[in-house]
């Protein structure tokens, strides 16, 4: 048996379409309908949106970053690494285990200079760091690995006024130890390779060098910074952790990539879902928008219900069909939101090129939202809840202007003509 009759749905179908009289009445219902619209796209784009830009960050920071640490207490630094590392390799799961010394230095050429970090690595364990390693063609990786050459972030290389092939100078606090103490070290280098990872601030402020190099420049000797752990599973990290810290002792301490970065993942989590209230706040306000528009049309077919109900059609019949004039903007609201808000995410980098050439004016500045492009990662999950959303407000608004008009007695609307 179908829900609404063939005649329910006539009668629907035609109170939406409303006469020159009703005027008033349709505008309103056309507000509603987009803003349901609008509603429904907005949120689908910024969720969309914000899922993008929490997997690009999130992805570049594990690509140029271990999933896992594991540091020496003091900052003294690793000493015999190599075994450990072999040791760490075997745990299931962990795919590379990357030695690194780390520094911060200055860097100098003519008179620019520049805070940097430094980060030694093996020139074999470039590939571990995903990111890097694509930025990277093999000219710039031979002069890494055959002539100690440094690789240097695009931005740096811009604000420095260098090239490959240039010399930079890099001073350090930490040097060798003397028995006057520990002097600043100051080495000049050579530019092996320019790389852009898309995040500003490795690209402005990150040095890569052999590690060897950059042991002898922080006085490191034999020892290593801490070990970096990359792993099959960067999302289900807390048991490898767990395994890691069983095997280095009590000497050292392991931090997991979500540790690490708990305040950027939480401020991340924590604005996703005040930005999905507030939006929503959209779609409910044009639910209070049918709300109004089907009470008043309720009232201006106060003539045309007693009619109806005296040629025999019941209360629950009269309230099916304001139910479904009523439900229809809804469905045809969410409807056309959804596919809005999909074309948007689909054609985002489309858009978003059209509006910079149009404006004139760079939308996301690198330095401002750490990625230079807008990414945006549709959830279907997230676009069915929109969409359940939009439509159960929508029902519920159209339920008290529906009741009310299934309540209307023909004798009273008849003595008030």
């Amino acid at each position: 048996m179908a829900l609404f009759s063939p005649v329910e749905r006539l009668l629907a179908m035609r109170y939406m379409r409303a006469r020159r009289a009703e005027g008033f009445i349709s505008v309103i219902a056309w507000f509603s309908l987009a803003g349901i619209t609008l509603g429904v796209a907005t949120l689908i784009i910024v969720m969309s949106v914000m899922n993008g830009f929490r997997a690009e960050l999130v992805g570049r920071i594990l690509g140029l970053n271990g999933h896992v640490g594991v540091y020496a207490a003091g900052g003294q630094g690793i000493a015999d690494f190599d075994p450990l590392s072999v040791s760490l390799a075997e745990i299931p799961g962990v795919i590379a285990v990357t030695p690194q010394v780390e520094g911060q230095v200055m860097a100098t050429r003519g008179t620019v200079n520049l805070g940097a970090v430094v980060r030694g690595v093996r020139w074999s364990d470039l590939a571990a760091r995903r990111p890097l390693w694509e930025a990277l063609n093999e000219q710039a990786i031979a002069g890494f690995r055959d002539e100690g050459g440094l690789l240097i972030g695009k931005t740096m290389a811009f604000k420095m006024g260098v090239v490959v092939g240039d010399t930079i100078t890099l001073t350090s606090a930490r040097g060798e130890a003397t028995a006057f103490g520990t002097l600043p070290s100051r080495r000049t280098y050579r530019i092996a390779g320019v790389f852009d990872v898309g995040m500003h601030e490795y690209d402005s402020s990150f040095i890569f060098m052999p590690l060897a190099v950059a042991g002898k420049l922080f006085g490191m000797k034999d020892r290593a910074s801490g070990l970096e752990i990359y792993t099959a599973d960067p999302q289900n990290i807390a048991t490898i952790r767990v395994l890691v810290a069983d095997r280095i002792g009590d000497s050292l301490r392991a931090f997991d990539w979500l540790q690490r970065n708990r305040t950027f993942i939480n401020a991340l989590r924590v604005e996703r879902n005040v930005m999905f209230l507030i939006l929503t706040l959209i779609i409910l306000v044009a639910a209070f928008n049918i709300i109004s528009s089907m009470i008043m049309l309720v009232r201006s077919k106060n003539a045309d219900i007693a009619v109806l109900r005296t040629m025999g059609a019941s209360g629950a019949s009269i309230m099916r069909i304001f139910l479904m004039t009523g439900a229809s903007i809804g469905v045809i609201g969410t409807l056309a939101g959804t596919v809005l808000g999909l074309l948007f995410c689909w054609k985002i980098g489309s858009i978003q090129g059209l509006v910079e050439s149009i404006s004139g004016a760079e939308l996301f500045a690198a330095e401002i939202y750490f990625l230079s492009s807008l990414p945006a990662v549709v959830d279907p999950a997230e676009v069915g809840i929109v969409i359940a959303m939009a439509l159960v407000l929508s029902f519920l608004a159209s339920l008290y202007p529906a009741w009310r008009a299934g309540r209307i007695e023909p004798a009273e609307v008849l003595r008030n003509e």
